[in-house]
């Protein structure tokens, strides 16, 4: 599953204007705010912290307009705690995102 490159970057390239260091610190932290969501997920052991965990995940794929991780997001909030292929899945979108 490749991530959305040409929307995602569109969005941060948006944000940076010109300034190419601000994009990679942009895309960074973009990177690292979902790395904490996919461990949040990874952790949650109650209904509670899964479904803050993927409201945040939402939320941060709302904001730079990923709409495939929107998607994931959503798989998250309607599966159980723990739910092992949705992490799996996002884990990919953050492995490509992160090596793209």
């Amino acid at each position: 599953m490749a991530y959305e490159a040409g929307t995602l970057d569109a969005t941060l390239a948006a944000a940076a204007g010109e300034d190419l260091q601000l994009f990679s610190e942009l895309r960074q932290a973009f990177i690292d705010s979902l790395s904490r969501q996919v461990d949040l997920l990874r952790r949650a052991r109650c209904d509670g912290n899964w479904q803050i965990a993927a409201l945040r995940l939402k939320a941060l794929a709302a904001s730079f307009h990923a709409d495939r991780l929107m998607l994931l997001a959503q798989e998250a909030l309607e599966a159980a705690p723990g739910e092992p292929t949705v992490v799996r899945r996002i884990q990919a979108f953050l492995d490509d995102f992160a090596n793209g």
